[in-house]
Order: structure tokens, then sequence, then C-alpha cells
């Protein structure tokens, strides 16, 4: 149909595409494992043809780690603040292939000591799609769970601070390597050894340690092996939620679903703020529509 394209939310490990109608409306979707960590940058022409092959013959507009250093195209970061309109005028467009992709968002701190710096790619589209769909206040902060889970606060609509904590890949790589690693291999689910771990993670300032007591309580019969991994994530998601010290009484827009929405509403409550879970695959979708409104 005129007027469709070909929408991409194009990760480090997941990657989720959608044929687009001209008036915004999501329709036939594509999702699987080739995250640019599987792909190198000569393998992109095919996966756009594949794409295209299952989707349909249309112009793409794509976000995320496509483009990034490891992905397609390196698309150089726009500072925050940054709104909708910010990301279209830096946006890079390839006529030969007839793809755009749209740049991240860096938070670059300043000089002065302890200066905070941190980047983002593909969440600002949610974060902004959830704002222009009406999802949530153009003043928020938002949480997006995943490898790294992303805290992100906006100011009148703009993405205005960033923090990004390696909390799904640290539970990853004590899973796959180290001392805990044969001990990790249990569900993790919302239950007493998740709370528990949320209860030791939360504040802690020793999280070295309390990591350790995962083993040390299966060996001393205080967690039983089954709950072990439940206990570990929770002792991280815990840490990781525990260390925002503005939650209090706080509505947090969690841009999440299924058990890992659970989790981190849970934390969320646990540490004293107030969590309201939203679509992320709408306000993805609400965000890149508006992208490519502007940019088309």
């Amino acid at each position: 149909m005129t007027g469709d394209y070909i929408a991409i939310d194009w990760g480090t490990t997941n990657r989720r595409a959608w044929r687009m109608s001209a008036d915004g409306v999501a329709g036939d979707v594509l999702k699987d494992g080739r995250g640019v960590l599987s792909l190198q940058p000569n393998d992109y022409p095919n996966e756009f043809a594949a794409i295209r092959a299952r989707l349909g013959e249309l112009p793409v507009i794509a976000a995320g780690m496509v483009g990034s250093n490891r992905g397609w195209r390196e698309v150089s970061y726009v500072d925050a603040p940054a709104d909708l309109a910010t990301l279209a005028r830096s946006a890079f467009r390839d006529e030969k292939t007839g793809v755009s992709v749209i740049p991240g968002v860096a938070l670059r701190g300043g000089e002065e000591i302890g200066a905070r710096a941190d980047v983002m790619r593909g969440e600002e589209v949610q974060v902004l799609g959830a704002i222009a769909a009406g999802l949530a206040p153009d003043a928020a902060l938002f949480c997006q769970p995943g490898t790294h889970n992303k805290w992100i606060a906006t100011t009148a609509g703009r993405v205005t601070d960033i923090a990004t904590a390696l909390t799904g890949e640290l539970f990853a790589l004590l899973r796959g390597h180290g001392i805990l690693s044969g001990m990790l291999d249990g569900a993790v689910e919302d239950g007493a050894a998740f709370r528990d771990g949320l209860s030791r993670g939360a504040g802690a300032r020793d999280l070295t340690v309390a990591l350790f007591e995962v083993r040390a309580r299966v060996l001393l019969g205080r967690l039983a092996p089954q709950e072990a991994a439940a206990f570990a994530s929770g002792v991280l998601i815990g840490a990781d939620v525990g260390a925002r010290d503005d939650l209090d009484g706080r509505e947090v827009q969690l841009l999440a679903g299924g058990a890992l929405a659970d989790l981190y509403a849970a934390a969320i409550t646990h540490c004293g703020g107030r969590p309201v879970t939203l679509d992320s695959e709408r306000a993805f979708a609400c965000g890149i529509h508006r992208l490519w409104e502007l940019i088309r």
C-alpha cells in the first residue's frame, strides 16, 4: 500500500521489525534473535533484503544498536536534552538502500570530576513515543529493563538524564561463568526467594559480598538450590532499583512486558516507588512513526 514502510527496533541481541501503515498502525511483525552482535557490517544488505522479503519492498527506518559502532552504520549521538525533532534532524539516510537510521542520545556530563556520562540507542524512541502517545506524562522517570536496564528522566517531553545499569548482563555472566554458574540454572520468578534477594540487594553497599551469599546460603541449607537463581536476580535488581534515591512515592513508567516487568515492578514497589507498566511496542510504534513523518 502506498505510504507503508518498515520500522525496525534493532538491539544488541534481538530484532523486531513491523510493517507500518501510512497512518502509523503496526501490522505484520518479524521478531528474531538477529541482534547486532550476531552480524558483521557486510551482512546488513542481505538482512534488509530478507526483512523486505517478509514484510514488503518498502523504505525502512531503524533505531537501536544498528546505528552503533557495532552495527551497520555509526550514527553520531545527539546530546541530551533531546526530543523527537532533535533525533529527526540528525537521522542518517542511505538513498541507495532506502534505509534511514535514528541516532541515539548521549549524556556527556561535562568536565567536572564525578560528572556522569551515559548513552543509549533505541530506548529514546520508546520513551518519547510513550509521551507522544499519551501513555506517560512529558515529565517522568522511565525504567526500561533488559540486558542493560535504563533509567531515563524527561522534562517537557525531552530526554534530560540517562543512567544505565548492567543488571541483566551481570546476571547472565554469573549464570554462565564462575563459581555461581552451576547454581543459577533454576527459574527466576517473583516468589519468596526473589523477595529475599530484593531485601538483601536494595541499598546494599556490599553487592559483591551479597552475591557470594548465594553460594553460602545454598551450602548451609538456607536457600534451596532451585531458588538460587531467583535470589541472585533479586539481589541484582534490588541493588539496581535501590540505588535510586528519588523513588519515594514517585510514579515510575515501566517500559517492559512479561516476567521481567513483574520483577521490576516488585522491586520498584519494594523501594517505595509506584510502577506504571506501559506497552513498549505501542510506545515504539508511536515514536518511530512520528520520526518517520519528520524525516520522510
